[in-house]
């Protein structure tokens, strides 16, 4: 049968989206990436804000009007905080909790098994599966590394909805990169929601996976997705002297002011997250540094707000994603007093937004003049050749070459910023050799 995979929010979705493609693949089913032509889609909804829960349900009123004849199995954060009323939603055949996931592909396949009108275009085939990660036209690989958090930020549904925090182990997360590499991908990001806290449960740690991965696979990029900025040990960024781990990591901060932090229930201070970053600097030169900041926390004032303002502008980030305030009905943070007006809410994002587009800018300057190894993603005009890729640091940069092809990695000189200041450029004048290629030429 055909099957058709969506997902709203957060990497970890899509990771968990290529294990069930990939499953499904093994089984003999095909992936598709149109849902007009699936018997079978399978939505892995969001709900870390009022907005990503509302997106949820417009999603799954679109997947049902764009193919009624398909089945629709509805699973994720909005899914498994409101599954009554999921079940109710037009279209919806299955829900499946999050924690019971990873029975996904053997639930789904139950529930179809036992329909006496379900009949699939086609029937499994037998034979070796290509990868459904490159069938589905991502590039990088999302390795769930685990699942669940221990910790309660006031603001936070996301650690209700996935629950006790969860690690898989060394050895499952080393053979599924292997798998990976041998399928042609060439970049692995680890994921999950509370990816520091990896192997508390099981004897393990970040840092001792890294050194693991490092040790016994052989894929060239290997990327760390959020990571609380607590969770780091002082020697943690001499693991970046080894260039296959790409020197940028994503420190959710969330508020640049600590009376705010605190009403947060975050673990770091400003101080300590400065000293965090000056530290990867040190190790890394242009240690690229993304984080979250919310505007109008409740309580936050004019002061509170002129703190976050100035850290911001202190630290500098190459991006930041900013989230007005959104009240979660669950959440200690939604009962705190003093809850900020949407219309100031707004207008902080705005001046936030402003200030992130100028650090931005700054970042992407800094590269100019310099060369980088940039993964191939995807082709935006094949009659110009154009292509969009990242660099180490992750950064988007356009390229117009005609050597370049998904999922290749080649050395090009960063030539300039876009006019807008949002990516990299590459003129694409002289043809660059994939590095790809030479290391096939010399195995």
């Amino acid at each position: 049968m055909f099957i058709n995979f969506q997902a709203l929010g957060c990497r970890l979705n899509e990771a968990e989206l290529e294990t069930w493609a990939n499953q499904f693949m093994q089984l003999g089913h095909q992936v598709t990436t149109e849902s007009e032509e699936a018997d079978v889609v399978v939505f892995n909804s969001c709900a870390v804000t009022a907005q990503a829960d509302r997106k949820s349900r417009q999603q799954i009123g679109r997947l049902q009007r764009s193919n009624p004849k398909a089945r629709l199995v509805v699973t994720g954060c909005h899914a498994s905080l409101n599954p009554d009323t999921v079940k109710e939603y037009l279209g919806v055949d299955l829900v499946v909790d999050n924690q019971r996931k990873d029975k996904l592909v053997d639930q789904t396949l139950a529930y179809l098994g036992d329909l006496a009108d379900f009949n699939p275009l086609f029937e499994p085939a037998v034979g070796e599966s290509p990868n459904a990660l490159l069938l589905r036209g991502r590039q990088r690989g999302f390795i769930k590394i685990q699942d669940g958090c221990r910790y309660r930020c006031t603001y936070c549904i996301v650690t209700i909805a996935r629950g006790a925090e969860r690690s898989r182990s060394e050895a499952e997360i080393l053979a599924e990169i292997n798998l990976l590499h041998r399928q042609g991908v060439q970049e692995v990001a680890l994921t999950g929601v509370h990816v520091g806290g990896y192997g508390g449960d099981i004897g393990s740690s970040l840092y001792r996976l890294l050194n693991e991965i490092l040790e016994h696979t052989d894929i060239p990029r290997i990327r760390l997705a959020s990571v609380e900025p607590w969770d780091l040990p002082d020697h943690f960024f001499s693991l970046f002297l080894n260039p296959r781990l790409m020197p940028h990591m994503h420190l959710p901060i969330q508020s640049g002011s600590n009376s705010v932090l605190r009403r947060m229930a975050r673990r770091c201070k400003t101080i300590e997250f400065a000293a965090l970053v000056e530290k990867a600097r040190e190790a890394i030169p242009l240690f690229n540094v993304t984080t979250d900041l919310i505007t109008g926390f409740p309580g936050e004032s004019e002061q509170e707000w002129r703190q976050t303002m100035d850290f911001v502008a202190r630290t500098g980030f190459g991006h930041i994603h900013i989230f007005p305030f959104s009240a979660r009905a669950g959440t200690k943070a939604a009962g705190l007093p003093n809850q900020i007006e949407g219309a100031v809410k707004k207008a902080r994002s705005r001046e936030l937004h402003v200030l992130a587009a100028e650090l931005k800018q700054g970042e992407l300057l800094r590269h100019v003049g310099s060369r980088a190894e940039v993964l191939w993603e995807q082709q935006i005009n094949a009659e110009l050749g154009q292509w969009i890729g990242y660099t180490p640091h992750y950064h988007k940069i356009c390229s117009t070459n005609s050597r370049i092809g998904a999922s290749s990695i080649s050395e090009v000189c960063i030539d300039s910023v876009s006019h807008d200041g949002s990516m990299l450029v590459n003129k694409g004048i002289q043809p660059q050799v994939s590095l790809t290629d030479i290391g096939q030429a010399n195995a």
